[in-house]
């Protein structure tokens, strides 16, 4: 499974256990987590387009 699929899951499982929450503070925090790891996820996705990008036009100039 690919590094962004996993930030994914953890990025759902935190939304779930905001949504399962009953206090405030907690559910909060769930929902920080949520929002980081998809920031992450979203950050390894484009460092992954950037790094097919970069070697397919490093494979064009061969």
């Amino acid at each position: 499974m690919s590094q962004a699929l996993v930030y994914r899951a953890q990025a759902q499982a935190a939304r779930e256990a905001a949504d399962a929450a009953t206090l405030d503070n907690v559910r909060e925090r769930c929902l920080r987590s949520a929002a980081a790891w998809l920031e992450m996820a979203e950050r390894i996705e484009l460092t992954d387009r950037l790094r097919a990008d970069r070697l397919a036009g490093a494979e064009s100039k061969v």
